[in-house]
């Protein structure tokens, strides 16, 4: 009872993480199907919490640098063994996010029919795209006594990017990519079929591919690019944009491309 009482408090507390996640949801069960998307949350979490806790509870460091949790919630919302429950929840929606913007920016650079997500190159790919999303979410998450997310953890030695460690992402690279990879392979081997579904121009490749995703990923992105503005953090903030920009850019080149080759198809 009391496990639940603090999984309502945590939803009350962090209203914002939830609904990514549920944004995740509607995004993952049409892609995949429940049954897939139940999996993918599963892995995800699982390697998530396990790299937090031994990053920041046993204190070795790996894979996202040695760090501190600050254990002030731990009455007002859940925590597993000493890591935020809502931390380690959200790189699901944040990886599977990644990993389907990368999908489609992919699939807008080939012409023909391709099964995408068994591809190293697409789970590096959205390995990257994660790491740009943690670029402004960390800075901004380690200021969270200046909003209202409060202050839950600090680096005992300090960081380089705006007082974040390069080893956090490096260890969120990492953390993407076995997330991406484990998942793939458990999906081969629980429900029999080709890794990762046939993806051909007739059946999946048009502009939605590209832009659903990517409405999701960039609503995280401006999220803490308006928390970093709105706690005065003007440089972290143009940085972030700085960053923005380019991502953004491409994404509009890969719907353009996508409408045309479409649009073709069809015609």
């Amino acid at each position: 009872m009391r496990v639940l009482n603090l999984l309502a408090a945590t939803i009350l507390l962090r209203p914002y993480v939830f609904a990514f996640f549920t944004c995740y949801l509607f995004l993952a069960i049409s892609r995949m199907g429940w049954k897939r998307t139940l999996l993918f949350t599963i892995v995800a979490y699982s390697i998530a919490w396990l790299c937090e806790w031994s990053s920041a509870v046993l204190g070795t460091g790996i894979p996202f640098g040695v760090y501190r949790y600050l254990p002030v919630t731990v009455d007002k919302e859940l925590w597993v063994a000493g890591v935020p429950f809502m931390d380690s929840l959200s790189f699901t929606f944040l990886s599977y996010v990644s990993w389907e913007l990368a999908i489609g920016l992919r699939m807008a650079w080939r012409r023909e029919g391709i099964r995408v997500r068994p591809w190293l190159s697409v789970s590096i790919l959205a390995a990257l795209l994660m790491v740009c999303l943690d670029l402004i979410i960390d800075p901004v998450a380690l200021r969270g006594d200046r909003w209202f997310l409060g202050k839950l953890y600090y680096y005992p030695n300090g960081g380089l990017y705006f007082g974040v460690t390069i080893a956090n992402f490096v260890g969120w690279f990492i953390v993407c990519l076995l997330i991406l990879r484990v998942y793939i392979f458990l999906e081969v081997a629980l429900f029999h079929a080709n890794p990762g579904y046939a993806r051909t121009i007739g059946l999946s490749f048009h502009p939605p591919s590209v832009i659903v995703p990517a409405m999701l990923y960039f609503a995280v992105y401006a999220f803490n690019l308006v928390i970093a503005f709105s706690i005065g953090e003007r440089v972290l903030g143009l940085v972030g944009l700085l960053i923005l920009l380019p991502l953004a850019a491409v994404v509009v080149i890969a719907v353009l491309k996508t409408r045309t080759l479409y649009g073709r198809f069809a015609s």
